[in-house]
């Protein structure tokens, strides 16, 4: 359960994408299905592991942190739904060797178009980074290698200034918002334990020791697709992250996986749907939605 980038950059670097299933209640990679990777016949090829914090939960960097140096990988962070999220009171960004950060329009922290940044703390990759974002020059017009032209604009930046002192703030509110939903579930008797649902919803949580800034407050319930039918009809909006596994997208057919290859991403395409979530929803909208799921329950 990814978004398409993080493997599109692995094969577009020229690398080997190695895929592998994600835990069922954070819908995370799992580092349990990593490590069944990591000692199998490919093992010998993996250099690295790109775990997503996804949703804005970060990912379990205490067992990742243990295969990479079990294994000598580099960890890189896929941090784009994460900015502020934390791991045993250590930011997204500065938990593996290098991360990479989206502040696309609709991140929680967000520029007016495209734009990202990549933290690291290494001088080596930092060095390497700002040479490839610019054409590969290390001196103007003096081309090391090939890069991109991938420098954020100056009114990106700008922007991002001025978010910068808001962000704690709205990402409270997520969490208030979040805390909020999960009461009006809990009241309501909606509420399954999970992680698979039967007859109710399955909430999201948050990982004990970290710091979940809920870019995405994702539901399972396994009338997924009914359920979003009558929430539009009710004009509440509602999305699916994501409703294809990357193993059986299309264009990443040729790495060579099949239908039943990750069952837990399997399952979760089919049963996630993410609920209304931002700062300023206020709690008569949330019962409103609650109310909905409610009556298509019942």
């Amino acid at each position: 359960m990814r978004f398409f980038a993080s493997v599109s950059a692995i094969l577009r670097a020229g690398a080997t994408a190695l895929l592998a299933d994600i835990d069922p209640a954070t819908f995370n990679l799992s580092p349990s299905a990593v490590e069944a990777v990591l000692t199998g016949p490919k093992a010998k090829s993996i250099c690295a592991v790109l775990p997503v914090h996804l949703y804005g939960q970060p990912a379990d960097w205490t067992a990742f942190a243990r295969l990479g140096e079990q294994y000598g990988l580099t960890l890189i962070e896929d941090a784009a739904q994460a900015w502020g999220a934390e791991w045993q009171g250590v930011k997204a960004g500065a938990l593996g060797n290098i991360a990479a950060f989206s502040f696309y329009p609709t991140k929680n922290l967000s520029a007016a178009g495209d734009a990202g940044m990549v933290t690291t703390n290494s001088s080596e990759l930092a060095e390497r980074v700002k040479m490839l974002r610019q054409h590969g020059m290390r001196r103007r017009y003096y081309h090391d290698e090939l890069g991109w032209n991938t420098r954020m604009d100056g009114f990106q930046g700008a922007i991002l200034q001025v978010k910068l002192n808001y962000i704690a703030g709205w990402t409270q509110a997520r969490r208030t918002v979040a805390r909020r939903y999960h009461a009006l579930f809990a009241t309501a008797g909606l509420v399954e334990t999970g992680p698979y649902p039967s007859h109710g919803i399955v909430l999201p949580h948050e990982v004990p020791g970290s710091k979940h800034v809920w870019h995405q407050y994702v539901i399972r319930t396994s009338r997924r697709d009914q359920l979003r039918e009558f929430l539009a009809a009710r004009k509440i909006g509602s999305e699916i992250y994501y409703p294809v596994p990357l193993h059986l997208q299309e264009p990443l057919k040729s790495l060579g996986y099949a239908e039943g290859s990750f069952p837990e991403a399997e399952r979760a395409a089919r049963e996630v749907l993410a609920l209304p979530i931002f700062p300023e929803l206020r709690e008569d909208e949330q019962q409103t939605v609650v109310a909905a799921i409610a009556e298509f329950l019942s």
